[in-house]
């Protein structure tokens, strides 16, 4: 029989993925929206919807808004989660692409600035979610692949073959 605490201590010490392996599995996931994006023609990316679910262009800003939240990870300040791209937001397909990419550099910058004990610590993100740092990010990740699987679905019902899923290069 094998000794539990002894598998317990170390299974609580032992690294399953690190800061970068996380970060690069995250962009991978943008770099596979962005895609997603862009395979939309205009018109249906704002206006195309089934069964009452929102626009793909909708959905896109949502995780705009949710990975903004890396800034308040980071520096404890957060965005207004409601507020963010309501006031202006983008008109063109073009225009989301363009926060899309600035927002991947941001989050390279402020990745290299979490330290790895960081990840530990509970936030209360938005100041709504409360959740140690490594499940909220988990949970931005989660809610773009959901909602990229309403883009998925929007495609094929325009008669668009949408990218490979699998392919986050």
């Amino acid at each position: 029989m094998q000794d539990t605490t002894t598998t317990s201590a170390t299974a609580s010490t032992a690294t399953v993925l690190s800061s970068a392996s996380l970060l690069e599995h995250w962009q991978g996931h943008r770099r596979l929206t962005r895609q997603l994006i862009t395979a939309f023609p205009e018109a249906d990316f704002f206006d195309f919807s089934i069964g009452g679910m929102r626009s793909f262009a909708s959905l896109a800003l949502e995780m705009l808004r949710l990975a903004a939240g890396l800034q308040g990870i980071v520096t404890g300040v957060w965005p207004n989660l409601q507020q963010a791209n309501k006031d202006n937001p983008p008109a063109t397909q073009a225009a989301i692409l363009q926060l899309w990419d600035e927002q991947t550099e941001m989050i390279n910058e402020l990745w290299a600035q979490l330290s790895p004990a960081r990840f530990q610590e509970t936030v209360l993100a938005f100041g709504a979610y409360e959740g140690p740092v490594y499940s909220i990010i988990l949970y931005w990740i989660d809610n773009e692949i959901h909602h990229r699987g309403q883009g998925y679905v929007y495609l094929r019902a325009l008669g668009i073959t949408p990218p490979a899923f699998w392919n986050r290069n």
